[in-house]
């Protein structure tokens, strides 16, 4: 008897605590998105600002490739609403249909001609993937199929294949741009059934793994051209799309080689990014988009090792690295895709205590 009221005691500890830490996220994600709106948006355009500084000067669109994806997450903890749709009337401000296809560039079209980075349009079609999948407007899965005509021309065979990082530039390769493309690919083929996009992510995926993965598993920045020379930084997000490129291969193919690799680049990632509590502070999108390769591996084998230490380093970032209006940020100016990213990270992780 004696023994059942402890277990009692303690399943009631358990789940006031999971409760409690519930209701934590929501106050964060309510917070984060209000100050986004109250701080970073312009009414009168639709538009964002870069950074909460007095110049207010409109975003790149590299923070609404962030917070389009955190938006997603929030409808998906609220399916009926629609925090999507004025990122996406930002986001449409910045399309340039020059020549060969319609792409997304780095600035509002109408300000001035900018570049294509074909990284920035890739995000924006992951995240509109995830939300074709979970919702089924058709506007999505259109999006994201002239993203993909578009980043395919920054595809060829120079260095054996891989897409390049920005349009009209021929010095690097990069794995902030093959990852995501593979991503794009892969859900793609699962959506459409179409053979030529697994053939070309499957040709860009064994690209990127000879020519930027080290040895312990963890991925290179880039590699130069035509020297060949490889940029050694690593940076968390580009073992996150790795590492989810490898679970959506086993989901495709049930190879247990890509569930294998997944949980070894897992491994790697952990090890070499988590040190002393903390992941690299310096961005937390790059992380944002880390731990989406990590709950990716977590629905396949249910090890929640993968998601405990993303949630010891957003409880830090909140404690330790907020001001008074509820901005995030480790410097006094803050960023849009600070704010972004930890909105996404704090979502994500709620789906978990939901």
């Amino acid at each position: 008897m004696g023994k059942q009221i402890v277990l009692l005691i303690l399943l009631s500890f358990a789940v006031r605590n999971g409760k409690a830490q519930s209701i934590e996220y929501s106050y964060r994600i309510n917070t984060l998105h209000a100050v986004i709106n109250s701080k970073f948006k312009d009414n009168q355009t639709g538009l964002y600002y870069e950074t909460n500084e007095g110049d207010k000067k409109h975003s790149y669109l590299w923070p609404l490739c962030a917070l389009i994806q955190a938006t997603n997450e929030m409808e998906a903890l609220t399916p009926k609403a629609r925090y999507m749709l004025p990122v996406e009337n930002a986001i449409n401000q910045y399309l340039n249909n020059a020549p060969p296809v319609p792409g997304y560039q780095a600035t509002v079209t109408r300000e001035r001609a900018d570049a294509r980075f074909f990284d920035d349009n890739q995000w924006i079609a992951i995240a509109y993937l995830d939300a074709y999948n979970r919702t089924h407007e058709k506007k999505y899965l259109d999006k994201s199929e002239m993203i993909c005509r578009f980043m395919l021309t920054g595809l060829d065979t120079v260095a054996g294949g891989g897409f390049y990082w920005k349009e009209g530039d021929r010095q690097t390769k990069n794995t902030c741009s093959n990852g995501p493309g593979v991503l794009v690919l892969l859900q793609l083929y699962k959506i459409t059934h179409k053979a030529e996009y697994l053939r070309t992510a499957l040709s860009v995926y064994q690209w990127t793994n000879a020519r930027l993965q080290a040895l312990d598993g963890v991925y290179y920045d880039n590699i130069k051209l035509p020297s060949l020379k490889v940029g050694k930084a690593a940076y968390t997000y580009n073992t996150g799309t790795m590492l989810q490129a490898n679970v959506l291969l086993y989901d495709i193919t049930k190879d247990k080689k890509y569930l294998s690799e997944a949980q070894r680049v897992a491994k790697a990632g952990f090890e070499h990014f988590f040190k002393n509590g903390r992941l690299p502070n310096g961005n937390y999108w790059f992380n944002a988009v880390m731990l989406r390769g990590y709950v990716a591996l977590y629905k396949v084998d249910k090890d929640e090792q993968w998601i405990d230490f993303f949630r010891k380093d957003a409880d830090a970032v909140w404690d330790n690295e907020r001001d008074t209006d509820n901005m995030l940020g480790p410097k006094p100016a803050k960023k849009l895709l600070d704010q972004a990213a930890m909105l996404e990270i704090y979502a994500t992780l709620q789906k978990f205590k939901n």
